[in-house]
């Protein structure tokens, strides 16, 4: 009776017109409180205002969003049957982005566009079909200085973002029809980010920059596919082209029904949907949003995801001015802040749509002494990433391993369960951070060994250190954190040199939750 009268008084007061601190100072008394865990079944509670994230996944999501039917050419870099891109890696509600589609042969076709989440567990919403619209093979481009393959394709549509469109990733589903009905259907995606500027709890920041100095379109171009070698600052990648299927990585992720999503849907699709599952405040944004700090100073929280190798060095300004003025970082990734990346403007004049290698950050020397020696030095060096991250890059940095826990006192593994020498199977891979650096209070949480090549030992760390006004910096060391907390419609998992994560694990998702809780309320 007690448990009845408590919630019917809560009740009346959600339902009484009285100012929120006074409503919030009286279920505080009734122990309803925000944002307090049991368990692992941890989510945002909010009684008397969702944030525009609750809200979202409130509607009806999407039970047919994936791709289906899809295609590549011989060479398993490209599906010219249908492929496209966007003219922007972000764009912000009221304003434009462009389409460009081929389809070779010519092929009518639709784009529906759907934005990722968790939407009661189907991954993603519609939010807009388009179409239909008359194909037609837009050329492929010759090679350009520095081997760039730049598109410059007509455009087949605009799209202007709806003013109720809330900050996400978004697909579009590019799908081909024709008038015989025995003619088959082929599928692609496009990506884009909607990003915003209202103040929110976390800030998800996408690594595109990392997904297209691996994209291989149109026939093994990329960064790492230069005649001169894989680690050189001699191959140029353009922005205006579409998205192939991650071939680099099939020896990691062997996922074709990711085609023309970069490296989303493989490796921070799973932190999304956690993070969208749990009711957080989150807003997403792009690499390029990154170069001035103004967006992240109005959060609570900046996450780094999946792998987030190429860092222009104004993003490395922004992020470090971030932790300097309170917002609390938290590198949920591996092999991030290695490679410093300049953008330039295209072939047309539209800025940062071009990057290259431009040189190491600072304590990653070893990645350029020896291919200096070959072919001359880098135009560019940036400053030691351990001192940003707590953690360097270390070489090799290719390999997997067991997530052990060495600090199991420490708060982030309240309510876990773990103790010290417990391990988390597979999830340190494909690549890491090790050789922590010398900062005031910094705690080395887990440690371990990871295999390269399966049976060559490499030693990576995963740290935490205090900021200078009471936030923190966290690094998992690991490309695969993401791969413990959860598992969305279609995803897969990957593996890396005989070691594979096993997917959710709820002493991760706790871990994770501590985190993100403490950042949000510092």
């Amino acid at each position: 009776m007690a448990a009845k009268s408590n919630q019917d008084e809560k009740r009346k007061i959600a339902s009484e017109n009285m100012p929120r601190r006074e409503a919030i100072r009286k279920t505080a008394a009734l122990g309803l409180g925000t944002g307090l865990f049991k368990g692992t079944d941890t989510r945002l509670s909010l009684p008397f205002r969702k944030n525009p994230i609750q809200e979202e996944n409130e509607r009806e999501g999407s039970n047919d969003w994936q791709l289906t039917r899809v295609r590549a050419d011989e060479d398993g870099f490209r599906s010219p049957w249908i492929e496209g891109y966007c003219s922007r890696q972000s764009v912000s509600a009221g304003e434009t982005i462009d389409i460009m589609v081929s389809t070779n042969p010519v092929r009518n076709f639709e784009i529906e566009i759907f934005r990722t989440g968790y939407y009661g567990g189907k991954g993603a919403r519609l939010v807009k079909k388009m179409g239909p619209f008359s194909g037609q093979v837009q050329p492929t481009p010759e090679p350009g200085i520095k081997n760039i393959h730049e598109c410059q394709w007509a455009m087949t549509t605009s799209l202007t973002i709806p003013m109720d469109w809330i900050s996400g990733v978004y697909l579009g589903r590019l799908t081909t029809f024709s008038e015989f009905p025995n003619d088959p259907y082929w599928q692609s995606y496009i990506i884009f980010i909607v990003t915003d500027d209202r103040p929110s709890d976390l800030l998800f920041q996408c690594s595109d920059n990392t997904w297209q100095a691996y994209n291989r379109w149109p026939n093994n171009y990329s960064i790492y596919t230069h005649p001169k070698g894989i680690q050189g600052p001699w191959a140029d990648v353009s922005f205006d082209r579409p998205y192939g299927r991650q071939a680099q990585y099939m020896e990691i992720v062997n996922d074709p029904l990711s085609f023309g999503s970069g490296e989303f849907l493989s490796f921070e699709q799973p932190l999304s949907y956690f993070l969208e599952q749990h009711g957080y405040d989150v807003s997403y944004c792009s690499n390029v949003d990154m170069l001035v700090p103004d967006r992240a100073l109005k959060c609570k929280a900046f996450i780094s995801v999946g792998h987030d190798e190429y860092w222009d060095l104004r993003q490395y300004g922004s992020v470090e001015k971030l932790r300097d003025q309170g917002v609390c970082l938290l590198f949920f990734s591996g092999n991030s802040v290695c490679w410093v990346t300049p953008y330039r403007e295209s072939g047309n004049g539209v800025a940062n749509r071009i990057i290259f290698r431009g040189g190491p950050y600072g304590a990653n020397l070893s990645y350029a002494t020896g291919r200096e020696r070959d072919h001359g030095p880098f135009p560019e060096r940036g400053p030691d990433e351990g001192m940003l991250m707590g953690v360097r890059n270390v070489e090799p940095v290719n390999g997997g391993g067991d997530w052990i826990i060495g600090n199991a006192e420490h708060w982030i593994f309240k309510g876990t369960g773990l103790k010290n020498g417990d391990r988390i199977p597979g999830l340190v891979g494909w690549e890491y951070h090790g050789d922590p650096a010398a900062i005031p209070g910094l705690e080395v949480l887990a440690e371990g060994t990871a295999w390269v090549g399966g049976t060559e030992p490499q030693q990576w760390s995963s740290v935490i250190y205090p900021g200078p006004k009471g936030n923190f910096v966290f690094n998992a060391s690991t490309i695969f954190w993401s791969q413990a907390l959860s598992m969305p419609p279609g995803h897969t998992l990957p593996w890396s040199h005989w070691s594979r994560p096993h997917g959710p694990d709820s002493r991760i998702q706790q871990i994770t939750h501590n985190l993100l809780q403490k950042a949000i309320k510092k």
